[in-house]
Parts: structure tokens; sequence; C-alpha cells
């Protein structure tokens, strides 16, 4: 395997997606990493298009624990795409041995932007542009999972535009999936406009797909299944050790996996060596059959009979103190600067 040495590395932050703040966050323990492990590093937040920004004016940008509201990430959006253009053929990549992807969600995970450093010839983290596209859509995820064999829950898709009868939608999501349900985004991450409706009632309805419409045009509805929350990293070509993830209260939304004190993340999870195994090789399973590659992190419910069911695969999970790949690769005898290396090395890899 390729070992790295004094890499020159752009590390790209920021973007306009709804988890913009949570890859700043996750930007800034990368960066320190990067820079421990003797690599030159150039931090690159590509809304600013082909301007050198002081990577501390970057990073002062990071959001709070709440949501960043619909409105504030169309203007974003609006602002700055055709600078993301401008950043990817500019000379600020001239001399980069690899690009790190620090970004997280739309335009940074979805293989848009991979598509951008291909097109240039420029090297990255991670799973290239089909597997990132495709793990990103939990609908075409979920259609792969189960043609593969991987239990997932049930599910109907919905596109904005087909949405015109609202007692018709409701009466087949509880003809399909039934009551409980979860109605989210099919193409977010961080549970952003996601809601769980528990009781009979189509005003619920409506203002989830309210909700999940501020920020895509297509909408997922789930069969809820209550049950433990469990996550296994994939690093190369092996399974991590398996993290449990405990709210305090509620479920694991975006509030809870953002802010400190608010849940317990037991690692290694506490359960039977006949389930360890199967969720391990159920998520390289996951992984393998959307073509991933370097490292992901799959997610699972687990019911009461031990029966586990694959959520999605997250191509570019955080990597913050609170993130869940950091807290397995330690239970796992590697720390975060170790980590960040294995990434690099296995990246580069991929063009050997």
């Amino acid at each position: 395997m390729f070992k790295s040495k004094n890499l020159n590395i752009a590390l790209i932050v920021g973007g306009y997606s709804s988890e913009r703040h949570i890859s700043l966050a996750s930007g800034k323990s990368l960066l320190k990493a990067l820079r421990e492990n003797k690599h030159n590093v150039t931090v690159i937040d590509p809304i600013y298009g082909d301007e050198k920004i002081d990577e501390n004016i970057i990073f002062s940008s990071i959001y709070t624990n709440e949501y960043p509201t619909a409105e504030t990430l169309e203007k974003l959006k609006r602002d700055t795409q055709n600078k993301i253009l401008k950043c990817i053929d500019s000379e600020i990549f001239k001399n980069i041995d690899l690009v790190f992807i620090g970004l997280h969600g739309k335009f940074g995970e979805d293989g848009k932007f991979q598509a951008l450093l291909e097109s240039k010839g420029i090297k990255y983290t991670g799973s290239g542009v089909l597997a990132s596209g495709i793990a990103m859509d939990k609908s075409i995820s979920k259609i792969i999972f189960k043609y593969n064999g991987i239990p997932t829950p049930e599910w109907m898709t919905v596109q904005k535009k087909e949405i015109k009868n609202l007692e018709y939608l409701y009466s087949e999501i509880k003809k399909n999936i039934g009551i409980p349900f979860v109605v989210k985004p099919a193409d977010e991450g961080s549970t952003v406009g996601l809601t769980i409706i528990f009781e009979d009632n189509i005003e619920l309805l409506n203002s989830a797909l309210k909700l999940a419409l501020n920020y895509t045009n297509k909408v997922i509805f789930e069969k809820y299944i209550k049950g433990r929350e469990i996550t296994v990293p994939i690093i190369g070509e092996c399974a991590y050790p398996i993290i449990e993830v405990k709210p305090k209260d509620g479920y694991y939304d975006f509030k809870h996996k953002y802010t400190k004190g608010m849940t317990e993340y037991i690692c290694p999870a506490e359960i039977s060596t006949e389930l360890w195994n199967k969720i391990q090789e159920l998520g390289l399973q996951a992984h393998n059959s959307l073509g991933c590659e370097v490292y992901s992190r799959v997610d699972f419910i687990v019911d009461n009979n031990d029966n586990a069911f694959c959520l999605e695969v997250n191509t570019l999970p955080g990597m913050t103190e609170l993130s869940l790949v950091p807290k397995s690769a330690a239970v796992a005898g590697e720390n975060f600067n170790q980590l960040v290396e294995k990434i690099i090395n296995l990246s580069i890899n991929k063009y050997l």
C-alpha cells in the first residue's frame, strides 16, 4: 500500500448544504490532524470561488446547533453556486497531490463535487461519483439493498410534482407502510427535514411534507421500526467496531447528534456475538453493493427480536469530536491522526 508523506493536500470544507456547519466542524479536526501528520494543507471553501480566503475566516462561519433555515440555504446556494465552478477552474488546485473532501450533504456528498474534481483530473478521498450519488439517494440505495438481500424498512418515494391529492397519498402510506412512519427528504443527511408520525392524523403528514419539501423535491416515507440505533464504520475492506447510539430522550435527531451530552455512545456495542457478526457482514455488504470505496458508515435499526434493518450508507461521515467513525477507530486501536492517514493512503491507492 502507498504510504503518504508530506503531501500537498487541499482540505475542502463548508459548501452550501444544510450540513455546512458540520463540515466546518469536521474540517477543524481534520486540519489539525493533517498538519500534525506533516502534510502541507490549504483550506478551501468552494463557495468563495477563486479567492484564497484565510482559513480563520472560513472556520469563523460555523452555524449554531440549530437547523439552518431553508431560506438561508437557498440564498447561500443562489449566491455561491457559480463560484464553485470558478473555484474548480482556478489555480488553487495547482500542485495539489490530493483533495481531502470534508464536505457533507448536497454538492459534497452526492457525487457532484467529485465529478467536478474528476473533470480536472484531481485526485480525492473517499468514494467515486456514482457510489456517492447512489448512497445520497436513500430510495435508490434501498432498492439496491433489497435486490442484494440486505434488510431495509419498507418505504415509498414521492416526487414533489406527484403530490396532488394528500388524502390519496395518506391512504397509500397507511396501506403499504402503516403507522407509525418516517417522513424525510430522500437526499439529505443529519436527519434534516425528518419527522416521525406516530398518530393517525393527516394534518401531521401535511406538516411533515412541508418541512421535508423545504430541503428537497423527493420525499421518502419509511416504516418506523422501534429499536436500537446501531452503526458500523467500513474502512478499506474491514468492518470496524460497532457503536450503539442512545439518545437521552426521543430519537437521534439533528439536535441529539450535534449537542454534547444529549446522546450516549456505546462502543463496542453491547450486543450478542451473533448479532455483532451479522451487522458487520451486512455493513460490508451494503458498502460494497453501492460501490463505495475507502470508508463509509452504515446505519442500522435493530428491533426487539435482533432483526437488523439497514437505513443508509454515509460516504462522507462526520469527523468531529462527537463523530462516530473516530470513536470506533479508537476502540480498534487507531487514534484520529492514524485514521486520517489511513483514509489518505486508501484514497491514493484507488489511483494506482
